[in-house]
């Protein structure tokens, strides 16, 4: 029965999914057709793209659903209570702004940021609620909160290893989750990660400084997502991991955090404030 169809039912908060066409856009999308929380009101993607005023699920191999596929982010946002976006640093910073307006909640998975998109993100959030993270599975977020407790237990004798490996198509690193682990150890130690980051290394490095938080980067296949923290000392090592095998992880977490952010008022949250961690 429609929302329409049943007055009866408060209707369910109308969602908006960026970058519709990529790998993500269409696991949310299918999420959401099949939610009885949430409802698809708008895909959007890139002005000429080929799906642009299709029905988006013909355009994904399937029935229509009601839902065409539009290059008016304007319009689209402006029906939404929650907008998700994993496109591109730039892009979502542009959907910042609209959601903002919209009064609407805004899920970014995006990673990639800069200092200056950071801070346009920091202004969008005066104005209505950003729910931001690297990495929206739960298995992800208890990490970071392990990683933290045993970096603040562990002295600088304990070196820090962040080790990750993703698909051949991710376009960064290190990604956004190894980042979310680095800040965390760095927390843990009561230190900024700025301060004790170490890039990937080659050639002639000499001796690592004590205290540092180095990371490593895998690109190849298929790979999901598997991210290590390894702490390593004299004659023994303690080894966190993550292992992904299925992205819907993150796009059910991106949902929850749509329907989460509901009732919140403007700010700056992540996927800890989500799952009460």
């Amino acid at each position: 029965m429609s929302d329409f169809q049943n007055s009866t039912q408060p209707q369910r908060p109308g969602v908006v999914v960026t970058g519709a066409s990529g790998r993500m856009g269409q696991m949310l999308i299918r999420l959401l057709l099949d939610s009885p929380d949430l409802r698809l009101v708008g895909a959007l993607e890139r002005t000429g793209h080929d799906w642009i005023g299709r029905d988006v699920g013909q355009a994904m191999g399937g029935a229509p659903v009601g839902v065409t596929v539009s290059d008016d982010a304007v319009a689209a946002i402006a029906r939404a209570q929650a907008v998700i976006d994993f496109t591109a640093p730039a892009a979502t910073v542009a959907f910042a702004e609209l959601t903002a307006q919209a009064r609407a909640v805004h899920v970014i998975g995006t990673t990639g940021f800069e200092p200056a998109h950071l801070d346009a993100l920091r202004a969008a959030a005066r104005h209505a609620p950003i729910i931001r993270a690297g990495n929206m599975s739960l298995g992800v977020n208890l990490l970071v909160g392990l990683t933290r407790k045993v970096a603040a237990a562990l002295g600088t004798d304990w070196d820090i290893e962040v080790v990750e490996a993703h698909h051949r198509h991710k376009v960064d690193a290190p990604s956004g989750t190894a980042l979310m682990l680095g800040e965390a150890a760095a927390e843990g130690r009561g230190a900024s990660l700025d301060d004790l980051r170490t890039p990937a290394r080659e050639g002639i490095t000499g001796a690592r400084a004590p205290g540092s938080i180095g990371f490593a980067a895998i690109r190849g296949g298929d790979v999901v997502g598997e991210h290590d923290v390894i702490f390593a000392t004299e004659g023994e090592r303690i080894v966190l991991r993550h292992l992904a095998t299925d992205r819907a992880i993150f796009a059910r977490g991106a949902l929850r955090a749509a329907l989460w952010g509901q009732d919140k008022g403007p700010g700056e949250y992540d996927m800890h404030d989500v799952l009460g961690l």
